[in-house]
């Protein structure tokens, strides 16, 4: 007898990949030169851009942007950018929120142009 397993998607999942197809580009031939995508652990969403390397346009980057984590201690998320530095520095004006998706919105309108430049 065969079972069939169904994948049971979070409303996190739902929620990252959501921003992230809003911010995809619609074109294939554009996303292959810019793209956007995310990982998540379960505790630790990190979005990216994939680009390809300048020098080198067969080998794809994934450049981290921003990362949102979640203390189960608190039940709060926490919001990151990354520096030029390559260093991941608390967002200002909102590093934290108990609603995921209001930091979604924080990285989506980057009015400081932490994420997006």
């Amino acid at each position: 007898m065969m079972t069939n397993t169904i994948e049971t998607i979070s409303m996190v999942e739902i929620q990252l990949r959501s921003f992230v197809e809003a911010r995809r580009p619609k074109e294939e031939s554009v996303r292959a030169q810019l793209d956007f995508g995310y990982s998540w652990d379960g505790q630790t969403a990190i979005f990216f851009e994939i680009r390809p390397q300048w020098n080198d346009p067969s080998h794809l980057l994934e450049l981290p942007f921003a990362k949102l984590r979640f203390v189960k201690s608190s039940k709060m998320w926490k919001l990151y950018w990354m520096r030029g530095s390559g260093k991941w520095q608390s967002y200002e004006p909102q590093s934290e929120s108990a609603y995921l998706q209001s930091l979604i919105n924080e990285i989506d309108y980057d009015v400081d142009g932490c994420f997006f430049g």
